[in-house]
């Protein structure tokens, strides 16, 4: 177990990089979505209004308002959507930034980063106060995340140089939006395309907490001897020390993407991502941390300590690969992807950070055959999560009568090998026995386990939908979706029991919709939208002796909606209110960090949604976006944990020749921690600026120099802003918003 690098070895490297940027930049890759050599991405999405193969992908078609809007609605959307443009995001978000960062001033979106934008997984995404595991996130239209509780890792694969757009659709789609959880919204993240020209490009960052970040990329052109092949490799690595005490992050990416034409109407596409990533993940800090050592507190350095930061560290790798054709041939339009994506995660935790639990002792509930060498030893943890997906999505669509008929189905196989062991650190991380019953002489990993399971999810997914479009203005979609989720649990140590367990379950449910979808003119349409969710049940209801006797059962949703959008050049404009039923909601919270779930029962989610960027005067625009939400338990009407009543968002965008600038001032309302109201956390805004200046003329062998700056939370605003569970000892956690922080990029292109 290592820590991040120490802060008094850096120096000399930013030094040496910030000269290497001066004699080797190329391009940055956040330039390039500028740039006039590159490659438009393929339009996915019909003029009707009606979603065609890959469902939520910018195109021209998508949106037709200012270029300079950091969101806007969709002309063509059957439901609430926020495109971001990949101009948006590399001109004006931290180059670090999660595709969570990203989406988080859009309305009705709240994210919780508490080390600083970029700095560690994302602890909570909420859409309409749906937490992260309640929607769908999509890479290039593949709808991946874990097995167990459908959440996501915002940190372990993709990075913001590699991105060209993220589209937040908040809603639960049509028949043929494929996905675990659809009904709280799809994410929807797009790759950027290789440009035109041959380029070789570099790119450095610094900035706060010691963050140092550096890569290069190469893109191969159009190679017209090959059929007008392009491809483009992107690697960086970036090391930070974080907001937070001892909790620094260091990560590896590289990025592969191959397009190849073939004749005039197949495309194939290859991509590749590999990630490599150590970090030391916080969990918050009592109110009495907060009052003795700040805000900023998490780990120290002190190795007789439970939150010594060598302690407290993952080390995860990932790949994600797919392999996709797009063709068309005698009216049929026809895409399949086969991909694999893998997550491997060696992990080490104290038993109690917080420092409830004293050396030498185990938590409260377990109970040891045996106990530790010494009194003062420190106990911790041990934790493998290991998994692969496999799978295959395949659409086809023809036209039929005076509309579409689409069809589609979706597989995916995820085998998860989870463990955890209980360590004495002090003692080169020997075994601690915890009670399972299978104690021999010498304690063995065996005898040490909280969990020993592989589990495997089988999801499989199929639809028929139909586009009735009887005048070029008006669409009509109706669609059924079947989806069938079989959980596969063998558990030699099975968790919460500690006993052994084989099981199988499947859950299968038919999800209808309905949407409409009228163009009033050019510039103007409208939508109205009705369809059911349904979500499995997560792994944790098998972690009991028999359960084939749990009362929990599949969550589901009925959604209404409708909405507006309009746009010109000079002003966007997009609005919407939604009504959701549903059934069976599973709450989550944390203690000492672990996930815990609970029944809510019935809920009813509503709102209204709003964002609008005008064009003000030369190149300024005024952005404003927010929403009204609510949601409560059908049984007392207590409100549904970390659902703001209300967000917004308010800025200024300034592009004219070289120079772009933002200013954006984003507020989340009110909310209660808990399900039970008894935590109430106030509002709080954030203000975040950036500038841009293009160079016009060329040094040397450099071209398009760029020069990027990033503030993040310019006026330090370090409310608690995020309930994170309790300690073993039942003390509150909590996390507050993280200090100002800023970068300086430069950029530029051989």
């Amino acid at each position: 177990m290592t820590a991040v690098t120490p802060r008094s070895n850096r120096r000399a490297r930013r030094v040496t990089i910030l000269i290497m940027a001066a004699l080797l930049a190329g391009r940055g890759v956040a330039h390039a979505q500028n740039g006039s050599d590159q490659q438009q991405s393929t339009p996915s999405a019909a003029q009707s209004g009606n979603p065609s193969l890959d469902q939520v992908v910018v195109s021209a078609q998508t949106i037709s308002g200012p270029q300079q809007a950091p969101s806007q609605g969709s002309l063509v959307a059957t439901e609430p959507q926020s495109v971001i443009s990949g101009d948006y995001v590399h001109n004006n978000d931290s180059p670090l930034a999660n595709y969570t960062d990203i989406i988080g001033f859009t309305p009705s979106v709240w994210t919780v980063d508490p080390n600083g934008p970029g700095m560690m997984e994302n602890l909570d995404t909420s859409i309409r106060g749906f937490q992260d595991g309640f929607f769908n996130v999509t890479f290039d239209g593949i709808p991946w995340g874990d097995s167990n509780d459908f959440t996501h890792h915002s940190t372990s694969y993709f990075v913001a140089s590699n991105l060209g757009s993220v589209v937040v659709d908040r809603g639960p789609g049509t028949a043929a939006t494929l996905g675990d959880a659809t009904f709280g919204g799809t994410v929807a993240v797009q790759s950027a395309d290789p440009y035109r020209e041959s380029a070789l490009t570099a790119y450095v960052a610094d900035g706060s907490f010691n963050t140092l970040l550096a890569g290069a990329r190469f893109d191969t052109g159009q190679i017209e001897r090959w059929g007008g092949t392009s491809a483009y490799l992107d690697v960086q690595s970036f090391s930070t020390n974080g907001y937070l005490s001892y909790s620094g992050l260091q990560r590896s990416n590289a990025f592969l993407k191959v397009l190849q034409p073939v004749g005039d109407s197949t495309t194939i596409t290859f991509a590749t991502n590999l990630n490599k990533l150590q970090q030391h993940p916080p969990i918050g800090e009592t109110p009495a941390d907060i009052a003795a050592y700040g805000p900023a507190y998490s780990y120290n350095d002190n190795p007789d300590s439970q939150a010594y930061t060598g302690y407290n560290l993952d080390k995860i790798t990932t790949d994600y690969e797919y392999l996709g054709v797009n063709t068309k041939f005698d009216g049929w339009t026809l895409n399949n992807k086969l991909y694999t994506y893998a997550y491997y995660h060696d992990g080490w935790n104290g038993d109690d950070v917080n420092g409830q639990l004293p050396n030498g002792t185990y938590p409260p509930g377990e109970i040891p055959n045996g106990t530790f060498e010494g009194p003062n030893d420190v106990p911790g943890e041990r934790l493998y999560n290991n998994y692969r997906s496999v799978g295959d999505i395949f659409r086809i669509e023809h036209p039929l009568g005076p509309g579409v008929v689409q069809l589609g189905a979706w597989y995916d196989h995820q085998s998860n090998y989870r463990a955890l062991f209980e360590e004495d650190f002090s003692d080169n991380d020997a075994y601690n026995p915890t009670g399972n019953g299978l104690t021999g002489t010498e304690p063995t990993a065996l005898d040490s386990a909280d969990r020993i399971m592989t589990d495997q999810l089988f999801t499989r997914q199929g639809y028929l939908q139909y586009v009735w479009q009887p005048f070029n203005a008006f669409s009509f979609s109706a669609g059924d979706r079947l989806v069938s989720f079989e959980r596969l649990l063998d558990a030699p140590v099975n968790q919460n029991t500690l006993t052994p367990l084989y099981y199988d379950e499947t859950w299968q449910r038919n999800l209808p919709s309905l949407d409409a979808h009228y163009l009033l003119s050019n510039n103007w349409s409208v939508y109205a939208q009705w369809a059911q969710g349904f979500l499995a049940p997560n792994l944790n209801v098998l972690y009991t002796t028999n359960p084939a006797e749990s009362t929990v059962r599949p969550q589901s949703t009925t959604n209404w909606q409708a909405g507006s959008s309009w746009a010109s050049d000079r002003m966007s404009v997009s609005a919407d209110v939604y009504y959701i039923n549903f059934n069976n909601e599973i709450g989550k919270t944390a203690v000492n960090g672990i996930s815990v779930f609970y029944n809510l029962g019935g809920t009813i989610y509503r709102g209204v949604e709003y964002e609008g960027t005008f064009v003000l005067w030369r190149g300024l625009s005024l952005y404003t976006g927010g929403s009204v939400n609510a949601a409560h338990t059908k049984s007392d009407g207590t409100w549904v944990p970390d659902t703001p009543e209300r967000t917004a968002a308010v800025g200024l965008q300034y592009q004219q020749g070289a120079i772009q600038a933002s200013l954006l001032d984003h507020y989340i309302g009110f909310r209660y921690g808990n399900s039970e109201d008894t935590i109430p956390l106030g509002g709080y805004s954030t203000v975040n600026a950036a500038f841009n200046y293009d160079f016009a003329h060329t040094f040397g062998p450099l071209q398009d120099l760029k020069l990027n700056v990033t503030l993040q939370n310019l006026f330090n605003n370090n409310s608690i802003y995020f309930w994170n569970g309790t300690t073993v000892g039942n003390q509150n956690l909590f996390f507050t918003v993280p200090g100002r922080s800023g970068m300086v990029s430069l950029s530029a292109r051989i």
